[in-house]
This record gives structure tokens, sequence and C-alpha cells, in this order.
């Protein structure tokens, strides 16, 4: 294909190919160092003894039920604004917004003294928890299509190693080299600090999901100019397309607006478009039913998951005081993170047909959790509360992973923030409401082993209405398969 004065060439654009490795591989790594050091927290698992011990010297009911609660409402609160707010700024910003929350947030928890101060500490941790959308949908907007498996499991495993390696390093500290939680806390700050650096580092995306993406307008424009050697512009023509190697013109649509846009390139946001799409989005993705059962799972346990992970710390010092005996607290959160993380890998190389078996298996290792959950606040003993923690964890890890994946099965990548943000909002709204009801002192305000034994309940009512719908889910699946077998197998009269 060529024009009268030579060879043809393409506007620059951006391919769809796999980009070089200075297109990708620089702000992966930074992304990267920022999850692992943002993770790499060794005081997280010491936080409650922190709080109850002389440092600041809180109640307990002060700590369960007017501090932690605090994380749950503000995490609500700033959910979807801060979902909104991660797409319309492109990413970096909100990522800046949570490495600053990091340090305020361990910065209060060295200095800060008092209820009202350590309420206050609570918000910002909020913000640091609803901000993680923007560290897991950054380097979308970075790379192509086909690096996102490899990409996402990068930046997953930088923060999984980050947390992992700050409990073991807490559990030694504390244990071995005899350092105090306030020293922990100390080296949690500076690790923040880095990772608040390293995010400078990262370059400014220039396309987001929503508010910032290509019009179809723009695309097809770029597709159908060509430059040619002496300037010369070639508009689209059908014998054009039937020329060989109109198949690479066309692969090299651009991914990122360019870097300096001008007026007519650039996107007009439109708030409530943006909510309209949203809101159609959001109908056709749950108008499938192995979607909702799958999200609806998603949001309850989460709801469960959240209480039992926030308030856990505050059973183990009610059975064993960490003031008076040695507390392993780092130990097992780097086991049952480790021992997950391999559940996880295990049940991507299982076989099994989810479409007809899901529900059931929810059903039985929600059953599993229940147990978990029970033993955990039944036997007061605290090697048998680790021991069912970890169990806890890894059926919770594995379970997640398989909604996950069967979520994102059939959906684009576009609508993976919208459906996950939901469940999460969901499961936020509901613990919320649980949090005020059995947790909050303007509630109801109970202690923590009663706390727990309605978190078994819980998880008890989830199991028996995925029973119940599995089975009816498997019963309906046999009936079809035999009207179909006697669609085929009933003779046809000769007449």
């Amino acid at each position: 294909l060529n024009c009268p004065v030579g060879g043809l060439r393409t506007l620059p654009l951006r391919s769809r190919r796999a980009p070089r490795g200075c297109c990708w591989g620089l702000p992966t790594a930074l992304l990267c160092l920022y999850g692992f050091f943002a993770n790499l927290r060794p005081s997280e698992p010491f936080l409650t003894p922190y709080l109850l011990g002389p440092d600041k010297n809180l109640t307990e009911t002060q700590v369960f039920n007017e501090i932690y609660p605090v994380w749950t409402y503000s995490y609500l609160v700033l959910l979807f604004p801060v979902f909104l707010a991660t797409d319309y700024l492109r990413y970096k910003p909100v990522i800046l917004l949570q490495g600053l929350s990091l340090i305020v947030t361990w910065f209060m928890l060295l200095y800060a003294e008092g209820l009202l101060a350590i309420q206050f500490l609570e918000f910002f941790y909020g913000v640091v928890t609803a901000t993680e959308i923007a560290y897991y949908s950054y380097i979308y907007s970075i790379v192509d299509l086909n690096l996102y498996q490899k990409v996402t499991s990068y930046c997953r495993s930088a923060a999984l190693v980050g947390s992992t390696v700050g409990s073991i390093s807490g559990q030694v500290l504390v244990s071995v080299a005899s350092w105090s939680l306030f020293s922990l806390n100390v080296i949690s700050l500076t690790s923040v600090s880095v990772a608040f650096a390293m995010a400078w580092f990262l370059p400014m995306p220039q396309k987001s999901l929503f508010f910032h993406h290509v019009s179809s307008t723009q695309v097809s424009r770029e597709m159908k100019v060509l430059n040619c050697k002496n300037g010369a512009v070639i508009q689209d023509d059908p014998a054009l397309k039937r020329a060989p190697g109109w198949e690479d013109v066309e692969s090299k649509v651009p991914l990122n607006v360019e870097e300096h846009p001008t007026d007519d390139q650039e996107q007009k946001v439109d708030i409530l478009k943006v909510l309209k799409e949203l809101w159609q989005d959001f109908l056709q993705c749950y108008s499938s039913w192995p979607m909702l059962c799958w999200s609806v799972w998603w949001a309850l346990s989460t709801c469960g998951y959240f209480q039992v992970i926030n308030y856990t710390q505050g059973l183990w010092e009610m059975v064993l005081p960490s003031q008076t005996s040695a507390i392993y607290n780092g130990g097992v959160e780097a086991v049952s993170t480790l021992l997950g993380a391999v559940a996880v890998f295990a049940v991507g190389h299982t076989k099994i047909s989810w479409a007809t078996w899901g529900e059931m298996a929810l059903a039985l290792f929600s059953l599993f959790i229940t147990a978990a959950v029970y033993v955990m606040d039944t036997v007061r003993n605290i090697w048998v509360c680790y021991a069912s923690y970890v169990i806890f964890r890894i059926i919770y890890m594995l379970l997640i992973t398989i909604a996950t994946f069967q979520i994102a099965t059939n959906l684009s990548v576009e609508r993976y923030a919208l459906v996950f943000g939901v469940n999460t909002f969901i499961a936020l709204a509901l613990q919320s409401l649980l949090t005020l009801i059995v947790v909050d002192s303007k509630g109801l305000g109970l202690n923590i082993f009663t706390q727990f034994m309605i978190y078994a309940g819980y998880f008890a009512a989830i199991s028996l209405v995925f029973l119940i719908s599995g089975t009816c889910s498997i019963v309906k699946s046999y009936r079809r398969q035999e009207e179909r077998y006697s669609e085929v197998t009933t003779p046809i009269c000769p007449c």
C-alpha cells in the first residue's frame, strides 16, 4: 500500500500491541514499590494492644464501641465520592491522597492523645481504605489490554508481600528483640512515608474509564486520516481498506489520549451523563442471575469478614491480655496470609462446574466459616482462636477469589470497578448497620464475645440462604436436562 510519492505511514498513534518495557515497566515497578511500602506496617497486627496499653491508655469500651465503628462509617461515606473522584482526577492524585492519609494516620497513632483524636485517626484510615481503588485501577490506564493480567498479579503480589513482611518483622521485633509497640509504629510511619515519596514519580495517566476516554468520533477520525511522507492526507476509501496492511492500521487505534490534546479532542466532562451510563451498566450487569448470586454472596460475606477482622484483636486481647503474656498476632496474620495465597493459587487450577455447584459450594464453605467463628468465640484458648482465625481467612480468601473470577468472566474491563464497587458499597452499608446495632455504644454496645456469637449466626444465615438457593438451582438444572432428554428420545409417529 503506497502513496504516490512513497510508502504509507500512519499518524503517531499508540498501538494496542504490547508496548515496550519503558512504556509499562517503569510505572508498574513504581506502583509495586508503592504497594509494598504502603502495606509494610509491622505495627498493624498489634493495634488493639497498643490502644489498650500504657501508650494510649484507652478502655475496652472506648476502643471497641466508640473508636473502631468510626472506620466503618467513614469508609461507607467516602467510597462512592472517592470512586468518582478517582476516575475524574485520573488516579494519581488519589494515590497521593492515600499516601498522605497513611502518614497522617500513623503520625496521629504515635502522638495523638484522647478519645476524640483517635476517632479522627480512624476517619483518616477510612480515607486510606476508600482510596485503595486508585491503586488497583491506576495501572489499567497505563498498559495495554493484553498486559492486564500480568500487571494486576504484580501489583497485588507486591501488596501481599509487603503485608506479610510487615507482620513477620513486627512479630520478630516484639518476640525476639523485645521492641516496644511505639517503635513498631515508628517503622510503619517511615515505611508509608517512603511509599508517599514513591507515588510522586508515577506518570500521570492521560485517560480513565468514564470521564477521560477516547471518543468514538476521535477514534474514527484517527483511523481515517493517514499521513503521507510529503504531508498529503489520504481520506477513507473502500479500495484502501481492501489493500494489504489495512488491518495493521486498524490495530493502531489510540489507547490513550494524546499528551497535549487540542480543544476539539478534549472530552467535555458531563457528570450526569456519566451517572446515567453507570446506572444503565448497573442494570445490565445485575440482570444476570449468576452475576446477582455471586454478588449477593460477595456483599453479605464481606460484611461479616470486615467485622471479624476488625474485632479479632479485641477477642484475642480478652482471651489472653498482652500486658501479662506473650502474643503472636503478627505471626498469625503472616501465616493466614501465606496459606490463603496458597489456597487461592490452588483454586485457580481446580476444574469444577461452578455454574451448577457454585451456590452449594458457597453454602458449604459458609458453614465452615460459621464453625470457625463459633469455635473462636466459645473455646477460650488463644491457640484455638489463632487456628480458627487462620481457617476463617483461608476460606474467605478462597471463596472471594472464586467469586471475583465468576463475576469478572462475563464483564468487560470497564465494568469491573462498577460491579466490585457496588458490591463493596453494599457490604459496607450492611456492616454499618450491623455495627450501629451490635457494636456502637449508641446501639446495643455488646461485649466482644456476644458480638462474635452474632457474627457466627450471621454466617450461618448466609449458609442457609445459599443452601436453599443451590438446592433449587440443582433441581431446576436436572429437570431441564430430563426435559431435553425426553424430547430427544420421544419416538415420532410414522404417520
